[in-house]
């Protein structure tokens, strides 16, 4: 639980002073000064051509305006027995898909970790009024609940799993997931049961990271691109292994990026239980402003 207090803290100092980020979603033609040029190439290939594309250098990349993406856990109605930091973690349903409404309403488009990826890498266009949905750790609610608000306004989102959860009471089963993936969402990895990579040992990544991995492109026939930090919780030194392991990209809470390594420190925000439609808006715009 300290934490998980840690992570909220954070990123109550992000929804007061933001970040300052340009302003647009899309490159400026002219190279910022005194900036090093890229010192990577990656060959995308076609149906018909390969193209060599530039990928930005970090400078580029934690210059270019965040995207907003949203970190959701349980969806359920509130119970007697729920405390408040349990509700920190707890949407209600109803509450759930006025969020999604809204940023329906409001233009929001939501985009997927391949479409980010190419925005920061090669400042490819983005739609005007991006968002990410994502959600942690398995719940079943998000398949039974999230998911039919989801497919009603034409969202799709990111569900980062923690395999030891699943086929277990109120969790999701393995067909459950294959079928998220089979309908366009991205599954991604969340570690096996959990453990703050922060803490890994060299015996723990065959069991945290490199287990879940296969076991998730099993089920879902796909390489498995993403991957979410436990608690959001990093630090710079667990980050080459998470690159060797074939993750495109990685996903933190509300710390800074890493100077270094910007794509394995990609932001995002919790959605508390205890904010309104309203309130989850002004935090987001707010936050990555």
């Amino acid at each position: 639980m300290n934490d998980h207090i840690k992570v909220l803290c954070t990123a109550g100092l992000w929804l007061l002073f933001g970040c300052n980020q340009p302003e647009t979603y899309r490159t400026s033609s002219a190279p910022p000064e005194n900036v090093p040029p890229p010192n990577k190439t990656e060959v995308i290939t076609g149906s018909a051509v390969s193209v060599n594309r530039k990928v930005a250098n970090a400078v580029d990349i934690i210059a270019r305006k965040q995207v907003p993406i949203l970190c959701y856990h349980q969806l359920r109605d509130w119970k007697p027995t729920d405390s408040k930091r349990a509700k920190d973690y707890i949407v209600p349903t109803a509450v759930f898909e006025e969020q999604i409404k809204l940023l329906a309403d409001s233009g929001y488009t939501a985009i997927l970790p391949d479409q980010l990826m190419n925005y920061l890498k090669y400042g490819d266009p983005l739609p005007d009024k991006p968002v990410m949905l994502t959600f942690d750790d398995t719940d079943l609610d998000q398949y039974t609940l999230a998911k039919p608000v989801m497919d009603k306004y034409k969202f799709k989102g990111v569900f980062f799993i923690m395999t030891v959860s699943l086929n277990k009471p109120r969790y999701m089963s393995r067909e459950q997931v294959k079928q998220l993936s089979d309908e366009g969402h991205v599954i991604g990895s969340h570690t096996w049961d959990h453990m703050n990579v922060k803490k890994l040992t060299a015996p723990d990544w065959a069991i945290q990271i490199d287990k879940p991995l296969k076991q998730l492109e099993e089920i879902t026939g796909k390489p498995v691109k993403y991957f979410a930090y436990p608690f959001g919780l990093w630090k710079p030194e667990v980050i080459p292994g998470i690159r060797e392991r074939q993750f495109e990209g990685a996903f933190q809470l509300s710390a800074s990026l890493d100077e270094k390594d910007p794509l394995y420190t990609i932001r995002r925000i919790i959605v508390p239980g205890q904010w309104s439609a309203q309130t989850m808006y002004k935090a987001m715009e707010r936050s990555f402003q």
